[in-house]
């Protein structure tokens, strides 16, 4: 009887970190979307807070998970984040038949300040 094992963690069970392309190299000490940063589950548990800079090392869509749980009535419900992520990434899947996570990629890069707009 030969098991068969997972070799590759993939987000949700369906989408792979493998692929992902960091087109803007400024970010790609601050976004942790490279294979050793994989989880299976947006749910972790670490500590990034404690020490600075650490929570660049925490996962993306983690990072996306939490800032989700704010204003009051949605403080503390991670696995209600969790979900509403999950279903989002389905929908974006369907429309765009890419990976989800390349796309958050994309929308966080597109959405930093450029090098010329700053205001000094």
């Amino acid at each position: 009887m030969a098991a068969e094992f997972a070799n590759e963690v993939k987000l949700f069970g369906k989408w792979s970190f493998d692929e992902l392309v960091t087109e803007d190299i400024s970010v790609t000490d601050y976004i942790a979307s490279k294979v050793q940063n994989a989880v299976y589950l947006p749910h972790t548990g670490g500590r990034y807070q404690v020490k600075r800079f650490r929570k660049a090392q925490c996962p993306i869509v983690e990072r996306l998970v939490n800032s989700l749980m704010f204003h009051g009535r949605n403080n503390g419900k991670k696995t209600l984040a969790v979900r509403i992520v999950k279903h989002c990434f389905e929908i974006i899947h369907l429309m765009t038949d890419e990976n989800p996570i390349q796309v958050l990629l994309q929308a966080i890069i597109n959405s930093g300040p450029r090098e010329d707009s700053t205001r000094i």
